[in-house]
């Protein structure tokens, strides 16, 4: 039995009618959930009933076990989840549906500039598009041949259709597609102009959505730094004195606000933010399926079980006994995950490094074809000439066409081919415009030539893209990572000096226990840590589990020795 089995089969509970909004409906559709969006409300409203009803229980027992305070602030919180829970069924879904269509347009101005290829070859708009769809991968591609299958048989061609759906998220999509329709019909001498112009405009469009994107969420980003990470770091750096003087801040107030209440804030100001980007350029997703990534997890679980058992031992001797649950917790679970991203992030470096120099092969191969060579002695020529990971991928494909008298794209993407393990798609597009090259030969050439350029373009774009949102989001990474724990570390030595000399009883209050604050304090550095890496990979380079996963593992497990070293280096001092 799936989730979503679950979801319908706890929703048939629920026995009033729902009015789910069709957007929810699109958004389920859109991601494949397998479920409608009115068994998904009514199953939420069985949950939240059941969480709100045990807030309302656990509230009572604590507030008769301990007191009225805690049992209220304890229910309180339990109840906010429970009322938050159909509100998150109802978003989530459109949430995730738009970080994938975000995903999906960073492939806009290739998918262009594969449909400029064929039109330099071929001026048929028909045949341009379906090539586009069947050499591309991703829902870009998959969307574009679907319109065109649904255009077969009409005087449509499937790219308006396509254009429409996708023109109001990516304006300048609509506009490349225009002018491919018109490089079409231009006369001969005009036609490459028209194309540079189409996958000049969709490059454009690109630029200037990030940069837009970047202008407006440098307020935004600024604001959520400064209210919900430096104020509350700068008012547990207060707690210590405010005790002092009287105040009384009581432990499960800290704990529902730092522990409750700013992770909820902090991470509906995160995914606003992100559910804002227009454009992603993740990494290449690399499945469980993939030869190079290990079958299990028992690696995993070892590895996260060494490193927060290395954690508990190290706090017990060189901290004390509250620190270790933070120890243990925050270096086992950066450890599994960092362990179990490793092969994967091996992987996407390999990627990277072949991707690298693709478009000085495509340009290399493209002007031997226009001279009037063949593209297998093209290949080979290119393979010698092209440095790294990229003149390996090219010799290789090379070697193999030879050796076994396969095509040239049997020998980069067929079963045993080059790419059958490389999850590049740049590198599978470059690799079907040169089968296209052997198949059409010297006016294919010149279109690769023409193609190179555009794809060093893209790798420009990306990268100007990249730098510019890090500008903003390396102070979040860092203060996850560093400051946060620092802060939050030196603030438990402080409260536990003043609770030592019982400066709180000349005044009339109580110290917060140590251990009690520790563990509070600990798990806010944890959570934060988390939440801002999350949230400044997803703006630098878009959600991909293998890069998230393993920039998440090493700031926890930075974070965690930030806070404890400096609640010991603190100590010393005070």
């Amino acid at each position: 039995m799936n989730a979503w089995t679950v979801v319908e089969t706890v929703g048939t509970w629920w026995p009033w009618p729902v009015d789910p909004a069709p957007e929810l409906d699109r958004a389920l559709g859109y991601l494949g959930s397998g479920v409608d969006a009115e068994a998904l409300e009514r199953a939420a409203r069985v949950v939240a009933t059941v969480v709100v009803a045990g807030a309302v229980g656990i509230g009572a027992i604590l507030g008769t076990v301990t007191s009225t305070t805690t049992g209220i602030a304890v229910a309180s919180a339990v109840a906010a989840v429970g009322v938050a829970v159909p509100i998150l069924a109802d978003r989530g879904p459109r949430w995730l549906a738009t970080l994938a269509r975000t995903r999906a347009l960073g492939s806009a101005a290739a998918l262009v500039s594969r449909a400029a290829l064929r039109l330099r070859v071929d001026p048929t708009v028909e045949r341009a598009a379906a090539f586009a769809s069947e050499t591309g991968t991703g829902s870009l591609a998959r969307s574009l041949g679907e319109h065109v299958e649904r255009a077969v048989g009409t005087p449509r061609n499937g790219f308006a259709a396509f254009a429409q759906e996708w023109g109001e998220r990516f304006p300048a999509l609509s506009r490349a597609v225009a002018r491919l329709d018109a490089a079409a019909s231009a006369p001969a001498s005009d036609r490459d102009q028209h194309l540079d112009r189409a996958v000049e405009a969709a490059l454009d469009g690109v630029q200037e959505e990030l940069a837009s994107f970047t202008s407006e969420i440098r307020g935004a980003v600024t604001g959520l730094y400064a209210f919900g990470i430096l104020l509350p770091l700068a008012l547990i750096g207060v707690l210590p004195a405010a005790n002092a003087a009287g105040a009384r801040l009581s432990l499960p107030v800290i704990v529902v606000l730092y522990d409750v209440v700013l992770p909820l804030v902090v991470v509906a100001a995160g995914a606003w933010l992100l559910a804002r980007r227009p454009v992603a350029f993740p990494p290449p997703h690399v499945g469980r399926d993939h030869p190079d990534t290990p079958d299990g997890r028992l690696h995993v679980v070892v590895g996260g079980i060494a490193g927060g058992a290395v954690g508990a031992a190290g706090a017990t001797r060189l901290v004390e006994p509250w620190a270790v649950p933070i120890a243990a917790v925050g270096l086992g679970v950066g450890t599994a995950l960092v362990v179990d991203a490793r092969a994967a992030k091996r992987v996407q470096d390999r990627v990277g490094a072949v991707e690298a120099d693709l478009h000085d092969a495509c340009y290399l191969v493209g002007r031997r074809v226009a001279a009037g060579e063949a593209v297998e002695t093209a290949l080979a020529d290119a393979a010698d000439r092209v440095a790294g990971a990229t003149g390996t991928m090219l010799d290789d494909a090379a070697r193999r066409q030879r050796r076994l008298g396969v095509t040239v794209g049997e020998a980069f993407d067929g079963e045993h081919g080059t790419l059958a393990t490389l999850p590049s798609s740049r590198a599978r597009e470059v690799a079907t415009l040169f089968d296209l090259a052997a198949t059409e030969g010297r006016p294919a050439g010149e279109a690769l030539v023409a193609t190179a350029e555009h794809v060093e373009e893209l790798r420009r774009v990306e990268r100007e893209a990249r730098r510019e949102l890090s500008r903003i989001t390396d102070t979040l990474t860092n203060t996850a990572a560093m400051f946060g724990p620092v802060v939050g570390g030196a603030t438990v030595a402080l409260s536990a000096r003043v609770a030592r000399t019982g400066t709180t009883a000349q005044f009339g209050g109580g110290a917060l226990p140590t251990a009690g604050l520790g563990l509070a304090v600990g798990a806010y550095v944890l959570w934060l840590s988390a939440a801002l890496t999350i949230l400044s990979t997803g703006l630098t380079r878009g959600l991909d589990r293998t890069l998230v996963g393993h920039r998440v593992g090493v700031a926890l497990c930075l974070a965690t020795v930030c806070y404890l070293a400096a609640y010991v280096g603190a100590g010393l001092f005070l």
